[in-house]
């Protein structure tokens, strides 16, 4: 539909102002929806929209009127006008991979916005280094683009097979890569993105450089959809590289791993892409309830490292890595030690970090998680406290700690004790949260990592935002987004009573 038609027939069917966010949605509103994107790409019925209105993990099942699936910049763009001119809110959602809640639609008004056929590569450029594509691209198949011009896009995690560009943006996932290369905000040169009101703001600079003003592209990376829809973006590439040095370490704590990381960093000059820290009994759990997961030594032992260096050149990476392995051991610090010498083997190690990964941990009975970060030098310190501290809130809790060890990232899940009470171990997850978050927030990290916050860590912001931090994003939000009609209730926690009563004052 051509935007002056669009235009007239808005204004034809928009409610007044006053009591416009109450009421049944005008089938009218509807019709013009599908003349937007096409009838086939409104999805009005129970069925058609069911994978759009639930978590990932089933935490929550949303509600929403319909779901459109807009295939251009400008159907976005017109789509949000419309629903602004009848205040009906809008969840932007991209691969629905989240564990946070955060593109789940809660209000029965609502239009889901779907990034899926927003899927062009639009340019790659390999002597810039560059790629400029749309947020409904597959991670994977980014990837892949890259890698055939000769590049590498580095961003990688669990979900890259589904999970889709915008989205990776929208909560700046982070994966095994950021100790080198940094997470999704890092990755990003420049946006496209429709905002609040409809209008397309494009920010698209494939440049290193801009030093002009507010950098506002930053603002709409780890917003969750809270600020605006993002509809394209230009990435960093990077050299390919064609030599790869894996290893899988045995230690016997995670203060030997950072060690191990500080000198690998410091011998191959910043080349370790991952660093990855995996527990006995997260291991035994794998290899229990999953396949092709085999212990790598004759010895058991309690903690893993999973390292990872790679270089755009070959013939020294091997070296390096054995040196500092060789001199791991003379100060007791490496209990043991397999080197991949394939690709297959690379992979087989690889394969043990995925069986950590947590998604087989239910089967042992409830699970409650906590994605949380602090400082490297403190990781060894987190595990050490928080396991402490949540076996004597819950006797015979199993406590799985594992992930990022390279950037500070630790997923700490805590699993039901053998034979024990599930229904009340899931009822005390409030009180788990609170024993490890506290204690993260006191060696000034964060409680989360690379998950985002959208529903399930409202009250996670509250507690440990402060008041001028939260003041702050409030502000932008109401600046950009006033009638608060992108993705609510997301994010950003409600003002206390007493606060409003304050300002009223």
């Amino acid at each position: 539909m051509q935007s002056a038609a669009l235009d007239r027939l808005v204004e034809q069917t928009a409610p007044a102002r006053s009591g416009a966010s109450a009421g049944a949605i005008p089938d009218r509103v509807l019709d013009l929806l599908a003349s937007i994107v096409g009838p086939s790409h409104l999805l009005v019925d129970e069925e058609a929209t069911a994978r759009y209105r639930e978590e990932s993990r089933g935490l929550y099942h949303g509600v929403a009127k319909a779901v459109v699936r807009p295939a251009t910049t400008r159907e976005v763009a017109e789509v949000v006008r419309l629903c602004v001119a009848h205040d009906l809110p809008m969840v932007p959602q991209g691969g629905n991979t989240g564990t946070c809640g955060g593109a789940v639609p809660m209000d029965d008004r609502t239009i889901v916005i779907a990034t899926e056929r927003l899927d062009r590569i639009r340019d790659v450029d390999p002597v810039n280094f560059t790629m400029t594509v749309e947020a409904g691209c597959i991670l994977a198949d980014l990837q892949a683009a890259a890698d055939a011009a000769g590049c590498l896009f580095p961003l990688s995690l669990g979900g890259e097979g589904s999970c889709r560009i915008g989205g990776n943006l929208s909560t700046n996932a982070g994966g095994t890569n950021v100790l080198r290369y940094g997470n999704a905000r890092e990755l990003m040169l420049g946006l496209e993105v429709v905002l609040p009101d409809g209008r397309v703001w494009n920010g698209l600079r494939a440049l290193r450089k801009d030093n002009t003003g507010y950098a506002l592209k930053h603002l709409f990376v780890g917003a969750e959809g809270t600020l605006g829809i993002i509809t394209a973006v230009d990435l960093k590439l990077f050299a390919k590289p064609i030599e790869w040095q894996t290893a899988v370490v045995a230690i016997d704590s995670p203060a030997a791993a950072l060690t191990l990381l500080a000198r690998l960093r410091q011998a191959s000059g910043d080349l370790v892409n991952a660093c990855e820290l995996m527990s006995r009994i997260g291991l035994d759990l794998g290899f229990k309830n999953l396949p092709g997961g085999r212990e790598p030594f004759a010895e058991r032992h309690p903690w893993y490292l999973l390292v990872e260096l790679s270089s755009a050149r070959t013939g020294s990476l091997r070296a390096v890595l054995e040196a500092v392995l060789e001199r791991g051991a003379e100060d007791g610090l490496v209990l043991d030690a397999v080197l991949a010498e394939s690709g297959e083997q690379r992979k087989a190690l690889w394969r043990l970090r995925e069986i950590m990964a947590g998604g087989h941990q239910h089967q042992e009975g409830a699970l409650i998680k906590h994605d949380v970060s602090v400082p490297v030098s403190r990781v060894a310190e987190l595990i050490a406290r928080a396991t402490a501290a949540v076996e004597e809130a819950w006797p015979g809790v199993r406590t799985i700690a594992f992930g990022h060890v390279g950037d500070g990232n630790v997923h700490f899940n805590l699993v039901q004790p053998v034979g024990g009470d599930g229904i009340a171990f899931g009822a005390a997850r409030a009180l788990l949260n609170r024993v490890v978050h506290d204690i993260v927030d006191a060696l000034g990290g964060s409680v989360s990592a690379e998950h985002g916050v959208g529903l399930l860590k409202i009250d996670e912001m509250a507690r440990y935002k402060s008041d001028a931090e939260l003041d702050l994003m409030r502000a932008v939000k109401q600046a950009i987004d006033p009638r608060g009609l992108m993705n609510p209730g997301k994010v950003l926690p409600p003002r206390p009573i007493e606060a409003i009563g304050e300002r009223g004052r």
